[in-house]
């Protein structure tokens, strides 16, 4: 196989923006950051461009035709906070360079009759085939279901373990049995035997405190019920977390669409009807939310050090899931990040080496030399304008590049 130089493009490498033009690929892998083009090698003009890392969405839902939808916007891999990819189900995507690679928790620690039964119309069945194996539904009500749930879903092939800690007050379903201190600490506990990361489902500032105050590695959504305080802030810093805020999915719940997006041409070019239609639609559950509180709990949090995580909660192309469309929202997400009052460059860290590093994902992420070549190319700077991550250009998954 030939060498792929690519070459003029300004070049951030998950971190930061490198002295360097060129970057070249051998195969799946960056094999140099740096120097000359070698002689012989296929040239991939980056004039006026900048090369990023392929982008990570650190919280999705997958469905039929979501991973390639999200690789034809430079997300390279998904991170599954429930769904059927785990490890004994997703043979067939790891070398199939035509749509992003996935990880996956498989299905979440709830109790019977908790979150997110209660999203689900009645009667509502999704549109897709079952896997080869089914996931473990891990329902726990007792400390002891939980601890004896998380080797089994580590054995099935999880790559993460994920508690959902709600009580319904946020999606209008107060009530909602939801998981107690002692069931989340014992699940936490039982996962650290292991040495498995844990992530927590939770809306509300209490259930942020729960999360922390069981171990919980990191929050997958940034709490929504009200303003945060410095005390929460120093609990989620000194439990050493990492937040994934979800801004876009806060924003729906809001009743806040997503219009806008979804009328940019370089968005709708590579959207298809149902998931236009979703996109201009919203979860709409909690509308007395404030997305300014969301806004200025992200940038203390930022602010304070914690590791913040881009990710966007997107799902089914159905309008009680909207606002939200795998690839696209992952933009709107880090437009958001700004927003709240990050650079753009840490933007940019929260969907490439930030969310790498804490799921442990040792191979992407970066560009460096050994690592894929999950690679994506946009014109202009997003470093100084966040928005030009959507003037993509070229994508490639292990060195293959993504037919445009």
């Amino acid at each position: 196989m030939a060498l792929t130089a690519i070459t003029g493009a300004r070049v951030f490498d998950g971190e930061k923006t490198l002295g360097v033009r060129t970057v070249v690929i051998d195969g799946t892998r960056i094999v140099r950051v740096g120097g000359d083009a070698p002689r012989g090698a296929d040239l991939v003009d980056g004039g006026g461009a900048t090369l990023l890392p392929g982008l990570i969405d650190a919280h999705v839902h997958s469905a039929p035709g979501s991973l390639a939808l999200a690789l034809r916007f430079g997300v390279t891999t998904e991170l599954e906070m429930q769904g059927m990819n785990t490890r004994e189900n997703r043979g067939h995507i790891t070398d199939d360079d035509t749509v992003a690679d996935v990880r996956s928790a498989g299905f979440a620690i709830t109790p019977p009759g908790g979150h997110p039964s209660e999203l689900m119309p009645e009667g509502f069945r999704p549109k897709w085939d079952l896997p080869p194996v089914m996931p473990l539904m891990p329902f726990s009500s007792t400390p002891e279901e939980a601890a004896a749930f998380v080797p089994q879903l580590l054995a099935r092939g999880s790559d993460f373990i994920k508690f959902m800690i709600d009580d319904g007050s946020v999606e209008g379903h107060p009530g909602l049995p939801s998981l107690d201190r002692a069931t989340v600490t014992a699940g936490v506990a039982e996962a650290r035997k292991y040495g498995a990361l844990t992530v927590a489902h939770a809306l509300t500032l209490e259930a942020a405190r729960m999360a922390a105050e069981a171990g919980v590695d990191g929050l997958t959504h940034v709490f929504m019920d009200q303003p945060h305080t410095d005390e929460i802030i120093r609990v989620i810093k000194d439990a050493g977390m990492f937040v994934v805020p979800c801004v876009s999915l806060n924003a729906s719940m809001m009743g806040i669409t997503a219009d806008a997006l979804a009328d940019d041409p370089r968005v709708a070019a590579r959207l298809d009807s149902a998931w236009d239609r979703t996109l201009r639609s919203s979860y709409d559950r909690y509308p007395q939310g404030r997305l300014d509180d969301v806004y200025a709990t992200v940038r203390a949090l930022d602010a304070a050090g914690v590791d913040v995580l881009a990710g966007t909660d997107a799902s089914m192309p159905e309008t009680f899931f909207g606002g939200l469309a795998h690839g696209a929202s992952l933009h709107h997400e880090l437009q958001h990040l700004v927003a709240a009052g990050l650079t753009p460059a840490r933007a940019l860290r929260a969907a490439t080496a930030t969310t790498a590093r804490r799921f442990r994902l040792g191979d992407r992420g970066r560009v460096a030399e050994g690592l894929r070549a999950d690679l994506l190319l946009v014109d202009g700077d997003p470093t100084g304008d966040i928005g030009d991550t959507l003037n993509i250009r070229a994508v490639w998954r292990r060195g293959t590049r993504l037919a445009d």
